[in-house]
């Protein structure tokens, strides 16, 4: 009998020894994880903190470009990618980007009122890229304060309530170009051939010949073809436009009074920023207004 006890009492001990032991192992495994999970909170705060004083050297470098010159081209060093750099336990890089260089969609509409001349670069450009040119149409409905379709091709509030999620036109300026998405026509392949020369900035703005690509180019000068704006761009590539007055001189001699809307300086910029601290990744976009020699505002900033 007492063998018997004494066997039972070998097999509990056993027992309560593999518990404490799992017991034991699970304390570690959420140690172990909470350390992990501690390490990789404070390295992705630590890397957030980088992204923010990257997009504040983006804001100097432009006040500084500000005070020594009056023109923007790609030749300057604001326009120079910041090839991945080390810093402690990781790396940053990131690149300015003149928004002038892109058409503002937000220019189809002052001041609550369709621009006709604004709206016919827009559908040029859309020839250009080989989109459809109601795509136009749409897009004016989307920005303009009524409630009145501007054509067929256009679409207000009846258009998106009717559709499977219901919403309103926007009937304002947008924000940020990835809200094209929204817009009547604009599916994933137009938004992907039209973004790169595209944006959307919060008022009216001139193209930055120094900056635009080819494409863009030709579309702000009505009977412009897209091989004389690449050639414009090759020569821009060597020597940049000093002026618009200069940009005139180079375009053919009959096309010279159909230049407007264009400039060769710029207000306003993208600021991207990514910083890698051990396994901790965090990225930083900011949209920044700069004005003549004044430190750049950040018009909005995106962080993940």
């Amino acid at each position: 009998m007492r063998s018997k006890q004494r066997g039972v009492a070998v097999v509990f001990a056993m027992g309560v020894v593999a518990l404490a032991a799992l017991a034991a192992s699970s304390i570690l495994v959420v140690q172990s994880t909470w350390s992990r999970e501690s390490e990789l909170n404070a390295g992705h705060a630590q890397a957030h903190e980088v992204v923010q004083a990257g997009i504040d050297w983006a804001r100097a470098v432009l006040g500084e470009d500000s005070r020594t010159s009056s023109v923007d081209h790609a030749g300057e060093p604001w326009a120079l990618k910041l090839t991945p750099l080390p810093i402690e336990n990781g790396e940053i890089a990131g690149r300015l980007d003149d928004q002038q260089g892109a058409f503002n969609l937000n220019n189809i509409v002052r001041d609550g009122k369709l621009s006709v001349a604004q709206l016919a670069h827009f559908r040029r450009l859309l020839g250009i890229l080989g989109l459809p040119s109601m795509l136009a149409d749409a897009l004016a409905d989307w920005l303009d304060a009524d409630n009145v379709v501007y054509s067929a091709n256009g679409a207000e509030d009846d258009y998106y309530l009717a559709l499977a999620t219901p919403y309103l036109a926007a009937n304002r300026a947008l924000v940020d170009a990835g809200e094209l998405a929204l817009v009547r026509g604009f599916d994933a392949s137009v938004l992907a051939r039209l973004r790169p020369f595209v944006t959307a900035l919060p008022r009216y703005t001139q193209i930055n010949v120094n900056t635009a690509s080819p494409e863009v180019i030709a579309a702000m000068v009505d009977g412009l073809d897209l091989d004389t704006a690449r050639a414009l761009v090759a020569q821009r590539d060597k020597t940049y436009f000093r002026d618009v007055a200069d940009f005139a001189r180079r375009v053919p001699p009959q096309l010279k009074n159909r230049i407007a809307d264009v400039a060769v300086s710029s207000d306003y910029f993208m600021a991207t920023v990514r910083v890698t601290i051990g396994r901790s990744q965090a990225s930083g976009l900011a949209l920044l207004h700069r004005e003549r020699f004044g430190w750049p505002a950040i018009v909005w900033r995106k962080y993940s």
